[in-house]
């Protein structure tokens, strides 16, 4: 077990894994537990987004229903969750309905935490070309973790297989289509630029410590960008989460792509900035901060960039400009 695995098991059993639900009134202080954990540690925030973002969406759609038919309340018992939710063409499951039973079967892809995690929501098609979202205990039979599709380097110590389902119970969760149609939805892709954001504070520390004390002018002003770009977008997530809890029930659909890109860009600009500023010796002789240089490029791979960018420059000009200050 790898030391991710273990400290997200003690934080769960520690009871904080339950972080306040978006959209209720304290959104930015998920988002700040979220950012903690991803300056401490990106594999670590990995897996604890994964578990408190299944918690708020069983919250949104069921309650507490799922959990009771599972057998446990919840993190009480120990339970760790996973969302496994992508969808690339050779990695989607297909779901059908038996006396009553819903039964899961195909491989899903990158599948975050595999080996450590209790329980996951999947998303599968059904019969009609409906996309649903499922709960599954990974002790049900015809799991299968394999060691196929993943090889990185960076966030290499919390693996993201493939797993097989060979019709595998699982518990329908929410209606057919209700996963990516709830509010919740743009909500929770917010919150995983929060660990984006957190995931850079360390590499601005360590260049901002070199900086204390010296004179090299090109050294400060690597700081400076730093700087301003993580000001920046510490700014829009604050924004971000007033208008959520404002805003609970409406799509953040524009503002969850706005609030990902600005992180995904404040990542790379930190991380490139922070290179030229520290130099070969911390990337090669402090395993701290080598590892972050080599997690933080993987962890924000998660956004679909220029795809990403293009949809929402269509919501832009489809609602029209409103960058008044």
């Amino acid at each position: 077990m790898s030391d991710a695995d273990r400290e997200i098991r003690a934080l769960v059993a520690l009871g904080r894994g339950d972080l306040p639900k978006p959209g209720r009134g304290a959104t930015l202080s998920r988002w700040q537990a979220l950012a903690r954990v991803a300056s401490q540690d990106l594999a670590l925030a990995k897996l604890y987004e994964g578990h408190t973002d299944a918690l708020a969406i069983i919250a949104e759609l069921d309650g507490l229903d799922v959990l009771d038919v599972l057998g446990g309340p919840g993190q009480g018992a120990g339970e760790l969750w996973g969302v496994w939710a992508a969808e690339p063409p050779d990695g989607r499951l297909g779901l059908r309905r038996e006396r009553g039973r819903v039964l899961l079967s195909g491989r899903k892809a990158w599948c975050s935490g595999a080996g450590v995690v209790t329980h996951a929501l999947v998303t599968a098609w059904d019969a009609h070309g409906r996309q649903c979202l499922l709960a599954v205990p990974m002790t049900a039979a015809g799991i299968t973790v394999t060691d196929q599709g993943w090889h990185a380097v960076g966030m290499g110590t919390v693996s993201s297989p493939d797993v097989l389902f060979d019709d595998v119970e699982a518990t329908m969760v929410g209606v057919a289509g209700s996963y990516t149609e709830r509010p919740g939805f743009w909500h929770g892709g917010c919150g995983i630029a929060a660990c984006w954001y957190g995931g850079t504070t360390p590499l601005a520390r360590a260049l901002a410590e070199k900086a204390r004390g010296g004179d090299d002018p090109h050294l400060h002003a690597h700081l400076g960008v730093v700087d301003v770009a993580l000001r920046s977008l510490r700014a829009l997530l604050i924004e971000a989460a007033c208008w959520i809890d404002e805003h609970p029930r409406d799509s953040a659909r524009t503002l969850a792509l706005r609030v990902r890109a600005a992180a995904d860009e404040t990542a790379s600009l930190v991380h490139r900035h922070a290179g030229r500023g520290l130099g070969a010796g911390p990337l090669c002789r402090d395993p701290a901060v080598a590892r972050r240089f080599a997690d933080l490029p993987v962890f924000i791979r998660q956004t679909h960039a220029e795809r990403d960018l293009a949809e929402l420059g269509r919501s832009v000009a489809a609602a029209g400009d409103d960058w008044r200050l």
